[in-house]
């Protein structure tokens, strides 16, 4: 799997527990978030366009970085 990088506007743990919650009720995924630097590292199935406009429903201005290498 690639993991996908996006970045997502998030000022607040607030913030990432909102896109904690989007992205278990879309569920088949995987993911870390980098709260400082305002990432969340997504490994799924589903495509991008999905993931996005899941994490675009937490309300935050959301965007796709690129594929990040699996280390």
């Amino acid at each position: 799997f690639q993991k996908h990088e996006f970045f997502v506007d998030m000022t607040c743990e607030g913030c990432s527990n909102a896109v904690t919650r989007v992205l278990h009720r879309l569920g088949g995924v995987q993911f870390d978030i980098d709260l400082p630097n305002k990432k969340v590292f997504i490994d799924s199935e589903h495509n991008i366009d999905t993931l996005l406009e899941t994490l675009k429903k937490t309300g935050k201005n959301a965007s796709y970085l690129g594929e990040k290498s699996a280390q």
